[in-house]
């Protein structure tokens, strides 16, 4: 516990502690708002289905990523899950010990930074996760304290489930795959995370993530009124500013291979504030652990598209980040490229 950043106080207040201080060449550097982050409003379904998909599948090629307006859940749910989330991380710490663990594979799981025991300096952020569906099977699980904790995250989690298949239904026809191709196993998963970046005395010198690809098929991003979220285009960090109760939609890495490189998995990083601390709701859709990935058949019509990627069991590409944390030194495709 005493690992965790939120837990220092008074400590971090005034200066950043010498095993968060990134090497000059790492730290982050000044980044304005990008303006030129794609905004969909998912309300285009019901007048113009056609273009609506093809604007998904331009700002998932091009960037990778793309804000989601009207996407049907509540504003006062997405609102609350940032609310008890935050009460979750501002608890006593005898409340929250009971979760913190070094065990990777514990399914309710507060732990501090990426990798706290292997990694040369440590990131600035804490973070609480665990499963979600289905829900039956994890929610007796969840925290009782805060005492909202459970209905909030269920109907959270039930809501964003609903919108993130849909996405993968319309991704799904937008590259011409057979319609449900998504569904069953290969999104069979829903995890959440709760990400809580404390106030920094000097930004400049700390990440709260490093630079990384969710290895997941698709992530929604409740990121709250604080910017720190950044995503790598053409070689440039580019800062994606907060919408008011909007989704950040990242395509991941299982979303890439199995459109065999026509959509491409966003790399993203965070950075804290020395404004305000930071929470954020990340929702992850995932396939089931002994899922087959592969290119997506009927992409691979002739010589001239070969598959890109080797078929692999997703568990494979999954275990060095539950045992090691993001490698900001290596790209993880490359030991599935054919």
């Amino acid at each position: 516990m005493d690992k965790l950043i939120s837990n220092k106080g008074s400590t971090i207040q005034s200066a950043v502690p010498e095993s968060y201080i990134l090497p000059p060449e790492r730290r982050p550097g000044v980044v304005p708002p990008c303006k030129t982050i794609p905004v969909i409003d998912l309300q285009g379904l019901d007048q113009d289905p056609a273009d609506l998909i093809q604007q998904i599948i331009k700002a998932s090629q091009e960037y990778g990523l793309f804000q989601l307006t009207n996407h049907g859940v509540s504003e006062e749910l997405m609102q609350d899950v940032l609310v008890v989330g935050k009460e979750f991380f501002d608890l006593p710490m005898k409340e929250k010990e009971r979760f913190y663990s070094e065990d990777p594979y514990q399914n309710c799981r507060l732990k501090s930074s990426v990798n706290y025991d292997k990694e040369k300096v440590h990131f600035w952020r804490d973070s609480f996760r665990h499963p979600c569906h289905p829900l039956e099977d994890y929610i007796h699980e969840w925290p009782q304290n805060p005492a909202r904790y459970r209905e909030v995250f269920g109907s959270y989690s039930i809501e964003v489930r609903k919108l993130g298949l849909l996405l993968l239904d319309l991704i799904c026809e937008g590259l011409g795959l057979e319609y449900g191709y998504f569904g069953g196993e290969l999104s069979q998963g829903l995890s959440i995370s709760i990400n809580h970046y404390p106030l920094c005395p000097d930004p400049s010198l700390v990440l709260g993530l490093p630079k990384h690809g969710d290895p997941y098929l698709l992530t929604l991003l409740n990121q709250g009124h604080v910017a720190g979220l950044q995503v790598l285009k053409d070689e440039q960090w580019l800062a994606v500013e907060p919408l008011p109760n909007a989704f950040v939609v990242n395509i991941n890495y299982m979303l890439q291979i199995i459109s065999n490189g026509k959509l491409k998995s966003a790399d993203h990083r965070v950075v804290p504030s020395s404004d305000a601390a930071r929470t954020t709701v990340v929702t992850f859709i995932s396939p089931y652990k002994d899922s087959l990935i592969e290119p997506a058949k009927s992409l691979l019509v002739n010589k001239s598209s070969p598959p890109l990627y080797k078929s692999f069991r997703f568990i494979d590409f999954l275990r060095p980040y539950v045992t090691e944390g993001t490698d900001v030194e290596k790209d993880p495709l490359e030991r599935f490229m054919v």
